[in-house]
């Protein structure tokens, strides 16, 4: 009698492209139609203030009109507060499960809200509210089809990579920035689902706003291996430059409670008035600074009045970000990258070590240094830069800033900027012992307090259950004597209320009491 064979078709990565598809389509939507309007929104200021040089008198109910405006969008923040800020650190927190939020409040009112105040000129990013208003149209999706757990946050996670593509025309930096700074996720599910919708919104992206990069800098050739000494003096610049920007953005909350006397939500008054003498003296300089970018990389101003836009636009980004104002740090970061990156090679020029050809070249290279300084995501900044320059020529160049500058931080304590926000945005967890079960999944580190240990020498958080230890293509059934490796996942079993706790328990053990594994 013949045996008949069943074969079984897995069909869980279909269905993550499925789902991936889903989110990007949508995501890409609603992030370009967020992107289109406010590049029109900052055109249209710009013309505006060139006019009220010339009629001042419209100042007056101008300044009544964004004060009304700062009013309306801090009436919104204190209604739902996960609207304020860049965004990232929102998703970060859902995907680790350290918070959560109704979805459509927040859709809709970080979309205008965002579209206001960075349409207004405010010195805020469009890449952060993108990130956030992509993982959540990705959580009403999965609310749509009834998922949750880990295949709601494999939406969310597509959603986000979707956002940043959207915003910048960069699928694939999109999607390691997810992997990398946000999930801290590297399994086969979640790259694909989160590949999959950074391509499809990038191919919407591309419907409203066409092929050209976002920021495509014509250079005369590629830097010679003898300038490269430069790019260390560069990189090392851009290391303490950038510890210095996550001092000043982590504190300007701080700032405002002990300075202003509004009531925190109506901080953002002080930035909608100050960016009205901004926009009649520098109208270039008008919202995150991607004209800026593009115009200086053409056309680059002397030494002196770079340095005046670098203090004016440090200054001020923190002035913005500050404020709880719903809008991100990421494009700012690239233009302050930019500007030093002018002011570096300006300076070479000046005493002879540079020749002026090359200083499109280092605005290029600044700009993923101070990004990887400031984010610790040195993969992700390379890439992303590449994206957006349209290029792959200057690959070599952008490691060498982007790790000379991520060491630099590093070297002077500085942590990933989001991570730090995220820090500051939840409380330590309590463990919870009840509700529908869940998992966390948690990667060991090199020479962290995981690696080398034998499972049954841990104390495991209080409610989990390590039940599975990925390593490289195999499972493992864990057992009291399995010694954990760097590179290993571990696939722990708990309460769904339970997982920000467990979180933050394996993550004390890892960083505690280092163990090099022999």
């Amino acid at each position: 009698m013949k045996r008949q064979l069943h074969t079984q078709h897995d069909l869980t990565r279909l269905n993550a492209i499925f789902y991936g598809s889903i989110v990007g389509l949508l995501a890409g939507v609603v992030v370009s139609t967020f992107r289109l309007a406010i590049e029109h929104l900052i055109k249209l200021m710009q013309v505006m203030y060139g006019w009220f040089g010339q009629n001042p008198w419209w100042l007056i109910p101008w300044a009544i009109l964004l004060v009304g405006v700062a009013v309306l969008i801090g009436h919104w923040t204190k209604e739902t507060p996960m609207i304020k800020g860049s965004g990232i650190p929102q998703v970060e927190g859902q995907l680790a499960g350290e918070m959560d939020y109704a979805w459509w409040p927040v859709l809709w009112k970080k979309y205008v809200s965002g579209i206001l105040g960075i349409g207004a000129g405010l010195f805020l990013g469009r890449e952060g509210p993108s990130i956030q208003l992509g993982g959540t149209v990705a959580q009403g999706v999965a609310e749509g089809f009834h998922l949750k757990g880990s295949k709601r946050r494999l939406l969310i996670a597509g959603g986000a990579a979707a956002g940043l593509s959207a915003a910048f025309n960069a699928p694939i930096a999109s999607t390691l920035f997810i992997l990398e700074e946000v999930y801290h996720n590297f399994s086969t599910l979640v790259w694909l689902t989160s590949l999959t919708s950074a391509v499809v919104a990038n191919f919407v992206s591309n419907e409203f706003f066409g092929l050209t990069p976002v920021l495509h800098i014509t250079y005369h050739q590629a830097l010679p291996l003898k300038y490269y000494w430069l790019l260390l003096v560069l990189g090392i610049g851009l290391g303490l430059l950038g510890y210095a920007y996550q001092w000043v953005t982590l504190r300007g909350g701080d700032w405002y409670a002990k300075i202003i006397w509004l009531p925190r939500h109506l901080d953002g008054i002080i930035p909608f008035l100050l960016v009205i003498p901004i926009g009649l003296l520098w109208p270039i300089c008008l919202g995150g600074g991607n004209q800026m970018i593009v115009v200086f990389a053409k056309h680059t101003p002397l030494l002196m009045p770079l340095i005046g836009y670098f203090i004016l636009r440090f200054c001020f980004s923190a002035i913005s970000y500050g404020s709880g104002l719903p809008g991100g740090i990421f494009l700012p970061i690239l233009t302050l990258g930019a500007l030093l990156g002018a002011i570096g090679a300006r300076s070479f020029v000046a005493v002879g070590w540079l020749p002026k050809m090359y200083v499109a070249n280092l605005i290029i290279y600044a700009m993923a240094g101070y990004f990887a300084g400031i984010s610790k995501a040195p993969f992700t900044a390379i890439l992303l830069i590449t994206e957006m320059v349209g290029t792959l020529h200057h690959l070599m160049p952008l490691a060498v800033v982007a790790i000379v500058a991520y060491i630099t931080v590093d070297v002077l304590g500085g942590a990933p900027i989001y991570e730090a926000m995220l820090r500051q945005m939840v409380t330590p967890a309590g463990a919870k012992d009840a509700g529908p079960t869940d998992r966390v999944e948690f990667a060991v580190n090199e020479g962290s307090g995981l690696a080398g240990r034998q499972v049954r020498d841990l104390v495991w958080p209080e409610g989990s259950l390590l039940v599975n230890v990925r390593r490289g293509e195999r499972a493992l059934i864990p057992r009291g004597d399995t010694i954990l490796r760097p590179g290993d996942i571990l696939v722990v079993f708990t309460y769904q209320h339970n997982r920000a706790f467990v979180r933050q328990q394996l993550t004390q053990l890892n960083d505690s009491h280092p163990h090099l594994a022999d």
